[in-house]
């Protein structure tokens, strides 16, 4: 039985060099750290740090380069490739990358996370014993990340990566290493996990943690959204099923903002003479 503790560093002894690299033991037991591995030579009965893993095969592997993600050891992961209905790989520093299986990634593929985007994760087993990267949970999320412990935060830019995604909306940590969200009224599409997004606080809580929104501020908000009233009506030969009257939630369903956002779009559109409003309808002049 294998008692080296896969996906962990542990210190071993150089047993001796064979042609692809050092055979190590500890405790009776051997792991291979070939040429590719390290980038120092060692010699027979030199102790020294090693990740183990296991290649391909199932042999335990050894490397000289240490990641910071390990069984229990939480980091940042980019992911460098997605495969529909396996998973996503991520990298974690070596030359082996790990999956991320579909059970831990969100339901719906479409948020699911593109290489570039980054997970935090740590290393775990799946049913067979294979080393897979596993998301971090609410819970690990709470003990490794700060509050904010300021209040003069209101409307500052902030930045901030995806860790859970849902229709309610999206948590964060931000690049200050403290946790916010995003309610889905304050997006206008669901960001994918591990993604990068920028917005700015509108709340700190009483628990620490911000709310954060990633729709400009007014008066900014107000030209995006009549850019994208307009296009709408240039998509629909010039008319669309929309007023000042229209029921919110259907606004909310075609244009995903507000009533109130809406009207001060509509509002601008109209004194700028580029729509009209007749029965019910907004029409492009």
């Amino acid at each position: 039985m294998n008692t080296l503790k896969i996906g962990t560093i542990q210190t071993m002894m150089v047993l001796r060099k064979i042609e692809t690299g050092y055979v190590l033991e500890k405790d009776g037991e051997q792991a291979l750290l070939h040429l590719n591995e390290t980038d120092k030579e060692h010699e027979e009965g030199q102790e020294i740090s090693v990740f183990l893993y296991t290649d391909k095969k199932g042999n335990t592997t050894a490397t000289t380069t240490l990641p910071q993600i390990q069984v229990d050891a939480y980091d940042w992961a980019e992911v460098v490739e997605v495969i529909p209905k396996l998973g996503a790989f991520v990298n974690i520093g070596i030359a082996k990358d790990f999956l991320v299986s579909n059970d831990d990634l969100p339901l719906y593929q479409k948020v699911w996370p593109k290489p570039g985007d980054k997970l935090y994760v740590t290393l775990g087993f799946d049913q067979k014993g294979r080393l897979l990267a596993i998301p971090a949970t609410e819970g690990v999320l709470y003990r490794e990340f700060e509050t904010v412990q300021e209040d003069n935060l209101l409307n500052k830019p902030v930045n901030g990566r995806v860790y859970h995604t849902s229709r309610e909306g999206s948590a964060i940590i931000t690049e200050e290493n403290f946790r916010g969200f995003i309610h889905h009224t304050e997006r206008k599409e669901e960001p994918r996990l591990g993604e990068l997004v920028n917005g700015r606080i509108i709340e700190v809580k009483g628990d620490g943690t911000v709310n954060v929104s990633l729709r400009p501020l007014k008066q900014h908000g107000m030209i995006d959204d009549a850019e994208v009233i307009l296009e709408q009506l240039k998509e629909n030969e010039g008319v669309i099923p929309f007023s000042d009257k229209s029921d919110p939630e259907d606004i909310r369903g075609t244009f995903n903002i507000s009533k109130a956002a809406f009207k001060r779009a509509l509002g601008k559109l109209l004194k700028e003479e580029k729509i009209e409003q007749r029965d019910g309808k907004t029409y492009l002049k």
